[in-house]
């Protein structure tokens, strides 16, 4: 049986030094907000993979009420997440994400990024897919006031 999801996440921005995405940093001229670490592509990629089992979504798991989430590190969760869906007799098969935003530019660091999601999820990278896109200057992505990333994502049962 197979299972599909499908995740989305946005944050905003403000001057910084740098955003976590996909667990690589990069430099830039931005620093998200958020009670984590902010990194919006395995934010949404969580939302995808507890989606596609119907397990709710990563503010029931890591609400971010609770102080014990404050700056943590979205890699560590979303190894949770992957326990919890095997746990379910569900592993990932393979991933989708694009990435929203004018800046910082994904093209020279998108390589890096689909090493780093591979490795943190065990995942040959022949399965992991990140594409990006500008918002033509339109809305919130637009004026670089935010970033938001949509994940989609194949589980397979095991």
């Amino acid at each position: 049986m197979i299972r599909i999801g499908q995740g989305f996440d946005i944050h905003r921005l403000e001057g910084g030094d740098g955003i976590t995405l996909g667990g690589l940093w990069i430099p830039c001229g931005h620093r998200v907000l958020a009670h984590s670490d902010g990194d919006v592509v395995l934010h949404a990629l969580m939302d995808a993979m507890l989606g596609s089992l119907a397990l709710g979504d990563i503010g029931h798991f890591f609400p971010d009420t609770d102080p014990q989430y404050k700056g943590a590190d979205s890699a560590d969760l979303i190894r949770y997440v992957v326990k919890k869906c095997l746990n379910q007799g569900y592993s990932l098969s393979n991933l989708d994400l694009t990435i929203l935003c004018e800046r910082p530019k994904i093209g020279p660091v998108r390589e890096a990024m689909r090493r780093c999601v591979a490795d943190v999820l065990e995942l040959p990278l022949d399965r992991v897919s990140i594409k990006a896109s500008t918002m033509e200057k339109i809305g919130s992505i637009g004026r670089e006031d935010s970033i938001a990333v949509m994940a989609s994502c194949l589980m397979r049962a095991h």
